[in-house]
């Protein structure tokens, strides 16, 4: 812990950023981050490059599928884990998806979903319309 002066003199206390995660906290979000499907890409020199479909803004590479995949879900964990450190919801992965939704747009409806898609990381619109849909 760290301690910093409030504006009126008083002394408050906060974690530093340097600091482990709890270990508790830590193996929940490994055991959140277990079930989320990675996805691997190529790279003429990073080996692999993952990142997963509900966290699409996090990535990791490695020189192998199998070290791409263990990187890809360390970072995924410290991602989690900061989030449930700030009271956020992180994502869950969801299992198979087996059922299918059909919505109808109009042309300008989705560019601009695909646009919004893209800026955010994801690869596709219903991987994008699924997390914002879902989201807590």
């Amino acid at each position: 812990m760290s301690t910093s002066k409030k504006s009126n003199g008083s002394l408050t206390k906060r974690k530093r950023i340097d600091r482990p995660f709890d270990a508790a906290l830590f193996s929940r979000a490994r055991s959140i981050v277990a079930d989320y499907r990675i996805i691997l890409e190529p790279d003429e020199k990073l080996g692999y490059v993952g990142s997963a479909i509900e966290m699409p803004t996090v990535f990791a590479n490695g020189g192998t599928p199998d070290a791409c995949v263990k990187a890809v879900r360390e970072a995924l964990a410290v991602a989690v884990a900061t989030m449930l450190e700030l009271g956020k919801r992180p994502p869950v992965g969801r299992g198979q998806r087996t059922q299918q939704v059909n919505v109808r747009l109009s042309p300008d409806e989705k560019l601009a979903l695909e646009a919004a898609a893209a800026q955010m990381g994801f690869k596709g619109l219903s991987d994008y319309v699924r997390a914002a849909a879902l989201r807590g």
